[in-house]
C-alpha cells in the first residue's frame, strides 16, 4: 500500500535519520517528493510511503511520538482546461512526468496515476489552470 505525507519537523528532530528509520524499523520505503530542511529551523517533507498497511500505520504513530507533525495528502491536482494554454512550463517542474505535452498535438497530457502531488505545477502555471482539490 502507497501513501502520501507530509512531515512538519520541530528544529530539535531535524538531524534524525527518518527514512532509514522507516526502512529499517518498519520495512517501509519512503520516496522523497519534496524537502525543506534547514538547520536550526522547522523542516518539512513531503513523502510517498510504501509497505504494509499495519507498518505504515506503526510507522506513522512513531512519527508522531516523535513529534513530527504527519498529514495525510488527500489531494489531488486538477486542470482547467478551458484556461489552459498549452505552453509545457508545467511539464518541466514535474519530477514524475505526469504532465507531459504530446508530441503530434502539443495538447497538455495529464497522467493521474503518475501524480505525487508535490504541487510544484501549481505555482509555474502562468495562467492558473492547474489547483489542487481536497
Amino acid at each position: 500500500m502507497k501513501k502520501r505525507v507530509t512531515l512538519t519537523f520541530p528544529q530539535r528532530t531535524i538531524q534524525m535519520p527518518l527514512t532509514y528509520r522507516l526502512a529499517k524499523d518498519f520495512n517501509i520505503a519512503a520516496n522523497i517528493i519534496r524537502a525543506q530542511v534547514a538547520p536550526n529551523q522547522v523542516g518539512k517533507l513531503v513523502l510517498e510511503l510504501s509497505g504494509d498497511i499495519d507498518q505504515l500505520e506503526a510507522a506513522i504513530e512513531w512519527m508522531r511520538a516523535q513529534e513530527i507533525a504527519v498529514s495525510l495528502a488527500s489531494r489531488e491536482i486538477a486542470i482547467d482546461e478551458d484556461s489552459c494554454v498549452d505552453c509545457g512550463l508545467c511539464t518541466g517542474v514535474c519530477p514524475t512526468e505526469a504532465l507531459i505535452l504530446d508530441p503530434e498535438s502539443f495538447k497538455l497530457t495529464f497522467r493521474r496515476s503518475r501524480c505525487v502531488v508535490c504541487e510544484q505545477c501549481v505555482a509555474t502555471c502562468p495562467v492558473q489552470a492547474i489547483s489542487t482539490n481536497f
